[in-house]
């Protein structure tokens, strides 16, 4: 991917649809979206999945339609038409025993599909460090880590070399650890903490920003050099009803606008992709220290760096 040619210093017009998503990133002289917070999942996996969120009503207590709701080869077309131009799949494990397989199954899709990054997942149990490795060593860019839907503790003693192996890496964990769209067993930015406490090294994006708890995840990107946060969900207007961004949101961003990367969390949202690519330009619009710059870093800059395009 070439680098991005800067275009006049001004904020050009958000999108206002996706097939607007092209013209915005022109203006921008941006050659596309890297995007660190994509699912894609083998066909049965992801038929629980859209199950799941199909009884949303029941478990988050609202409504939760998948916009793009179509077979794989269309929703990878979808992202090209979107703008897209690199994107990590991410594939994550509910139980025992499914990280090495859905590894292994996400490494094979990268490899046969135009702008994947090989990714990987994790689990607690005796041999991620021997399958986490073997990923790593096989040109993983990035590894998932949903603490929710995994419900286990990030502070398991199984997860030392795992840690360990990612932070020597230098390939970042994107961890779903955050209280956001409900609290789980071993969720919240403090319980988080402690891993980074222990292996401050270690390149982590906090998925959804820490939704809720926005300040917290900021605080842990202050504190530890290695820490992003993605834009996943954050600041549409699906979300901000239960999760509302803080007032000085924008200003809070002004001191870490090189760790803030874009995810949408295609194709499992509730609502168009260009709402997420609108909430990111109106932060950039609404604050003199953001701006062009920031949306060219967070929309491409940054997010190809971490992922080492």
């Amino acid at each position: 991917m070439t680098e991005a040619v800067p275009a006049a210093d001004v904020v050009p017009a958000p999108p206002v649809s996706d097939d607007d998503i092209p013209r915005f990133l022109a203006d921008l002289g941006l050659p596309g979206i890297v995007d660190v917070h994509v699912h894609f999942l083998p066909e049965s996996v992801l038929r629980k999945v859209w199950a799941y969120f199909d009884q949303a009503k029941v478990h988050y207590g609202m409504e939760w339609p998948i916009h793009y709701r179509t077979p794989e080869a269309e929703r990878v077309a979808t992202l090209q038409k979107l703008g897209v131009r690199a994107f990590a799949p991410l594939v994550y494990p509910h139980k025992p025993g499914m990280a090495r397989w859905l590894t292994e199954w996400v490494t094979e899709f990268a490899a046969a599909t135009p702008d994947a990054v090989p990714t990987a997942t994790l689990y607690p149990e005796p041999d991620v460090a021997d399958y986490l490795g073997a990923a790593v060593e096989a040109g993983a860019r990035a590894v998932k880590v949903h603490v929710q839907v995994g419900a286990f503790d990030p502070r398991d003693p199984l997860l030392r070399p795992a840690w360990g192996l990612l932070a020597d890496a230098g390939v970042p964990a994107v961890v779903h650890c955050g209280n956001g769209p409900r609290p789980g067993v071993h969720t919240g930015l403090d319980v988080f903490g402690e891993v980074l406490a222990e292996h401050p090294r270690l390149p982590v994006v906090l998925a959804h920003a820490g939704m809720p708890d926005f300040g917290d995840a900021l605080g842990l990107v202050h504190r530890y050099e290695r820490v992003h946060i993605d834009t996943t969900m954050v600041g549409t207007a699906f979300s901000l009803r239960t999760a509302p961004l803080p007032s000085d949101w924008t200003a809070r961003l002004s001191e870490v606008t090189d760790r803030v990367v874009f995810g949408s969390d295609f194709p499992n949202i509730p609502y168009a992709y260009v709402e997420q690519v609108q909430a990111v330009a109106g932060w950039a619009a609404a604050d003199d220290r953001l701006g062009p710059a920031f949306l060219r870093s967070v929309l491409h800059d940054t997010p190809r760096r971490l992922l080492g395009l």
